[in-house]
């Protein structure tokens, strides 16, 4: 028989085990993401997830610009998705992302839009500096990708400074979505992909041309001090691999390689 000292010990290193594993922390991946990929983002993070079990998911929606600047300040990233390179770039130049880990995976272009009731004739870029165009709303270009696509594209057309009293600033494009949602602005800049999520409340007007600004690329990084940098790469496998591909098509979304 087996001596009960043994079968003791053996019991209390089962319950340790037990308890252990219990107590060991889920591996949790935080993702911060341009707000223009909320959807696509938090799609595949739930499909991610339910591949692995035990994995949580995490996002941080935001302006890239702003999500750049947290990183810069220590935030525990895991994965960063930016709405243009040059957030991606400057992070890149201080050394906080894999270089190596760095991906384009999406495209997308500029729209101008204006509440689904609006009787205004908005119908190329010259348009907005008409008198009967009051309120503009556009991303700020400090932070908002957004806004500083708009700006280059308003810039190249001679319009910036025409219509700069007119802006009204916002923190990232879906709070410039919602504005123009809302009627508190005549006319706003935002990604043709936007337009989806508020389709009853906002229209297009028109599409800037797309030799006015630079292209709008998403690029998807590992952050340098991500602690969870294999499910991170994996993540990035996921958006340029053909499920994530298809999602992105699916809400609008170009394939990297096409204007």
């Amino acid at each position: 028989m087996t001596n009960p000292i043994v079968r003791a010990v053996a019991a209390l290193v089962v319950a340790l085990g037990a308890s252990l594993a219990a107590a060991a922390p889920a591996p949790e991946l935080l993702i911060s993401a341009a707000v223009s990929m909320k959807d696509t983002v938090a799609e595949l993070g739930r499909s991610f997830a339910d591949r692995r079990p035990g994995v949580i998911v995490r996002f941080n929606f935001g302006a890239s610009g702003a999500l750049q600047k947290q990183i810069e300040a220590g935030a525990p990233v895991d994965l960063f998705i930016s709405a243009a390179q040059r957030q991606m770039d400057e992070l890149e130049q201080k050394g906080l992302i894999v270089s190596g880990s760095r991906r384009v995976f999406a495209r997308n272009v500029l729209v101008v839009i204006v509440p689904a009731d609006s009787r205004l004739d908005i119908a190329k870029a010259g348009d907005l500096d008409a008198a009967r165009v009051q309120r503009i709303v556009v991303g700020n270009p400090r932070t908002a990708p957004v806004g500083q696509y708009a700006e280059e594209s308003l810039r190249a057309l001679g319009l910036w400074e025409r219509v700069r009293p007119k802006l009204v600033l916002a923190e990232n494009v879906r709070q410039a979505l919602d504005y123009v949602a809302r009627g508190e602005v005549d006319a706003g800049v935002v990604y043709a992909t936007d337009v989806a999520a508020r389709r009853e409340r906002v229209k297009e007007a028109f599409r800037p041309s797309e030799d006015t600004y630079r292209p709008v690329q998403y690029p998807a990084a590992v952050v340098k001090d991500s602690k969870q940098p294999a499910l991170a790469r994996a993540f990035i496998e996921l958006l340029v691999g053909e499920e994530g591909q298809t999602v992105l098509r699916r809400l609008g979304f170009q394939p990297p390689g096409v204007r």
